[in-house]
């Protein structure tokens, strides 16, 4: 436990530190999109090119993996419209709802706590869930979002404007990048490299901080005060069901012969219990939905994760390298 402490304190120490950065206004709320933009358009599409360019195209791009965690994703977003869509919570925000249960913050954090928890290999797998959540589970909640009072046409619609902006997100470029690198054997040398490196390495420790000021922003700019009951047990999904049933339906997959390591289903039951990405509040707030409610699960989740995600790294017996 103390080893895996020393890798969790510190990653959720620096959300600590960005959050009460952003509320005692020391940094600037007219400064959290800039930040945003260096992690999302400079730093981490660099340490993603990095993690892609130095792993075999398979273990990026593992159809075992990518289909047992789509699975998995797509029957909890099912589960999480079907419990959550009642008054006063129409189909627009379940389905908001639904895709903060089954989108972890793998991007801003997932990478890098995993890779520091577990070694490199684990950036092979959890690339997949990126690109699983970003096309298609990310595709499919706002697509049903978008339905909410309108006709098929309107549906189509939606899902080919969702998938256009998941086209328009550096981080699957970046990752097509690294990959295409890793099949053709082609590493970048010189001051390129030293650029990309030097951007690579200020990912984990600035998208850390951004994501706390990004949660404090998304409270503050939360339009209704939701109660308890409507967004903590979307929380505990997320936290619980989800890697709950990555590990069922990847173990099962095993048992069916499936090609996937141990170390797979590992990396993907953590790669679950990540709290909620922090970005689908401003997606929320983008689509009209109610952002008050989806920033909480978001909080809630991350203040959570602390404790569920560390516990359940040492029940696996992660040992930091």
């Amino acid at each position: 436990m103390p080893s895996i402490l020393s890798v969790t304190i510190p990653f959720f120490a620096l959300v600590l530190a960005g959050y009460l950065a952003a509320r005692r206004h020391v940094l600037p709320e007219s400064a959290i999109p800039g930040l945003n933009a260096f992690v999302l358009y400079f730093a981490l599409p660099c340490m993603l090119f990095r993690f892609g360019m130095n792993t075999p195209v398979l273990q990026l791009l593992n159809p075992a993996v990518l289909a047992v965690y789509l699975g998995c994703a797509l029957l909890l977003v099912c589960v999480t419209v079907a419990t959550t869509w009642r008054e006063p919570v129409g189909l627009r925000d379940a389905a908001f709802g639904a895709l903060v249960a089954a989108f972890p913050n793998t991007g801003f954090m997932g990478v890098p706590l995993l890779v520091a928890l577990l070694g490199p290999g684990a950036a092979g797998p959890v690339i997949s869930t990126i690109l699983a959540d970003l096309f298609v589970t990310s595709s499919l909640c706002i697509a049903l979002a978008q339905a909410d009072g309108a006709a098929g046409l309107g549906v189509r619609h939606a899902l080919a404007r969702a998938l256009r902006g998941a086209l328009s997100n550096p981080l699957p470029w970046a990752i097509a990048a690294g990959a295409l690198c890793s099949a053709t054997d082609w590493r970048t040398s010189g001051p390129v490299d030293t650029v990309i490196r030097m951007l690579a390495d200020a990912a984990s420790p600035v998208a850390l901080f951004t994501i706390g000021a990004v949660l404090h922003r998304a409270g503050q700019h939360a339009h209704t005060r939701t109660p308890v009951a409507r967004y903590l047990p979307v929380a505990l999904i997320k936290l619980l069901l989800h890697p709950l049933l990555v590990l069922l339906v990847a173990a099962g997959a095993v048992q069916l012969g499936a090609p996937l390591r141990t170390f797979d289903v590992l990396v993907l039951t953590l790669a679950a219990a990540l709290p909620s990405a922090s970005n689908v509040s401003l997606l929320a707030e983008r689509y009209g939905a109610d952002n008050g409610r989806i920033a909480r699960i978001i909080m809630s989740s991350t203040a959570l994760s602390f404790g569920t995600f560390t516990l359940l790294a040492w029940a696996f017996g992660a040992k930091p390298g």
